[in-house]
């Protein structure tokens, strides 16, 4: 398997902005950018259309981006996995990596004994996978291939945090 380095760490919430702004209270991570009700196109659950509306809060902290996460609708999904609906439960769910070929790091993920819990393409086609980890190390792994909108958002949340006081933490966006 080729080499991967974190690049962001994400807890399943039951409301991202007050995740957020807790976080940013506590650690001085921030600001977040919110985009709710994210749109995808194409929602594959363990190999199986599926439904998946779902929320996010996206800030830096330090060196590694912050993800907060939120599922808006009721049924099975990679975040129900580790924290069953209606249990009020919420925590550490993944990691998240860029890789150079997300067809390839599927493949090397496979091979590994690794399943797809999700794969997901937002409308404008970016693909992101939530591959199941939790049994070997305690928590889902999300893989995306470092095309220049992902990057350029990676850059823009943290150049955001050069110089965050604090003040305005929340901040929202829309995904088209």
């Amino acid at each position: 398997m080729s080499a991967h380095s974190i690049r962001q760490v994400a807890y399943f919430v039951p409301d991202v902005a007050v995740a957020a702004r807790e976080h940013s209270r506590q650690f001085g991570s921030g600001p977040y950018f919110i985009a709710e009700h994210i749109p995808l196109r194409t929602v594959l659950y363990r190999g199986r259309e599926a439904a998946l509306d779902h929320s996010s809060a996206y800030g830096q902290w330090g060196e590694v981006m912050i993800e907060f996460v939120q599922q808006n609708n009721p049924g099975p999904s990679a975040f129900h996995d580790l924290y069953p609906e209606g249990s009020g439960r919420g925590g550490f769910h993944h990691v998240a990596l860029i890789v150079d070929s997300l067809a390839a790091s599927r493949r090397e993920f496979a091979n590994a004994g690794f399943v797809e819990a999700l794969y997901a393409e937002m409308n404008d086609g970016f693909a992101f996978v939530m591959v199941d980890a939790v049994a070997r190390y305690g928590h889902m792994i999300e893989l995306y291939q470092g095309v220049a909108t992902l990057t350029g958002f990676y850059d823009m949340v943290k150049n955001a945090a050069q110089g965050f006081t604090g003040a305005d933490p929340i901040r929202y966006i829309k995904f088209d």
